[in-house]
């Protein structure tokens, strides 16, 4: 942590403009003021203040890292990232990008309810492929689809991996991430989808995984699908992957999409990939897939029954075993709060939380599944320059001792 001076500075600075920000160091110069006889830093020995400061949100971590020399080195050491590691899921961040070109934008925190700025490293445009989880962002570019890099977006730390294999221009990717939050390894899939020549019903599906361990991929599925194809949705829970397909030959609005599930520890589908097809439960305009506490959640943008591209509502399920369970709906006057809602849109989430945010405006929907709350968050400190910018992100979950 020693000379880190990217985004806990950019939020210090982006702070004092929107006047979001209680300086810690305020709250202690207003402690100071009061004659309290002993100060409780010369009490507490050094792994007591650890674990009280490991309960901080991670925003608090960086500032009280400012308070002094001793507090520092504190947060510095590998103890301290040890004890941070066996603290509680902090709660998931938002990123929102804020350019449809540049990768640039802001992070809100859910617990202090703030928004900062920071600069995500390695991503060179906002329309790369993203995956995260327990800490760890993956990007890909969405061009020759071989630029692959795994970061933790708080630290900075980066990683550039090996080139993926099989074809470099497939007509659908879908990208999903795994940390293991004990050993930090991690594994990475990539759905590729390619049209078979001459023939629209039939699709080349292609699955490759990649080991941190091993540091390898391997080719581990190859299939003919006819009648549907892959996009662009996945995500991996509990050592299954899933992912969404979509049917190429018409039909009717319910069985416009599917779900696939694969067996990544055994690397089988247990036959063919489509014998493990769970239907949907009702016709989407678009469909979002998330990793829960290990579950499978998918927020969808539902169709009207008589025109199914025009969105009506959003609905978020569980899948329990192969059937879904609806567990929310969001009410209509979130709906309406976003004014315009496209037929598709942004979401994202994990832990207890799920963040909704429509393409065409800055503001940010959050779900919280333990609670079954709806509440907007903070404004975002954006205004839309322009009636086409575009507005996208997604979720990770803030960690310090987690690297690539």
């Amino acid at each position: 942590m020693e000379g880190e001076t990217s985004w806990i500075n950019d939020c210090v600075d982006e702070a004092r403009e929107i006047s979001e920000f209680d300086s810690f160091l305020e709250l202690s110069d207003e402690a100071n003021k009061e004659d309290s006889g002993v100060s409780v830093d010369l009490i507490l020995p050094d792994d007591l203040l650890e674990r009280i400061i490991a309960y901080l949100p991670i925003a608090s971590i960086f500032r009280a890292g400012c308070v002094c020399k001793r507090w520092h080195e504190i947060i510095s050491s590998k103890r301290f990232l040890w004890n941070f590691s066996h603290v509680v899921s902090q709660k998931p961040w938002y990123f929102m990008f804020t350019s449809s070109d540049d990768p640039i934008g802001y992070a809100f925190d859910p617990i202090l309810r703030k928004w900062y700025g920071i600069e995500l490293p390695c991503i060179e445009t906002s329309t790369w492929f993203i995956a995260s989880s327990c800490g760890l962002v993956c990007f890909m570019d969405n061009d020759s689809r071989s630029k692959l890099y795994v970061c933790n977006p708080i630290t900075k730390d980066c990683k550039k991996l090996e080139e993926p294999p099989g074809l470099k221009f497939s007509d659908y990717s879908a990208l999903a991430l795994s940390v293991n939050r004990i050993s930090h390894g991690y594994t990475i899939s990539i759905v590729k989808s390619k049209q078979v020549p001459g023939n629209f019903f039939q699709w080349d599906l292609s699955i490759y995984i990649y080991d941190s361990e091993t540091m390898m991929w391997v080719a581990s599925w190859t299939e003919v699908l006819t009648g549907w194809r892959g996009g662009d949705e996945s995500v991996i829970c509990d050592g299954i992957l899933y992912f969404l397909i979509y049917s190429t030959r018409g039909g009717t609005p319910e069985n416009r999409h599917g779900l696939i599930m694969y067996n990544l520890s055994s690397r089988s589908s247990h036959g063919l990939l489509i014998r493990s097809f769970i239907p949907i439960p009702c016709p989407l305009t678009c469909g979002r897939l998330m990793n829960l506490k290990e579950k499978l959640v998918m927020v969808g943008g539902i169709g009207k029954q008589d025109r199914p591209d025009i969105i009506k509502g959003i609905g978020i399920w569980v899948l329990n075993g192969k059937e879904w369970q609806e567990v929310a709906r969001m009410p209509h006057k979130f709906f309406q709060g976003f004014g315009e809602f496209d037929d598709v849109f942004a979401s994202s989430g994990t832990d207890d939380l799920i963040y909704i945010q429509s393409y065409g405006a800055p503001a940010l929907l959050v779900y919280d599944m333990n609670q079954k709350h709806w509440r907007w968050s903070q404004k975002c400190p954006v205004t839309k320059r322009f009636p086409l910018q575009l507005f996208t992100g997604f979720c990770f979950e803030p960690r310090l001792e987690i690297a690539p």
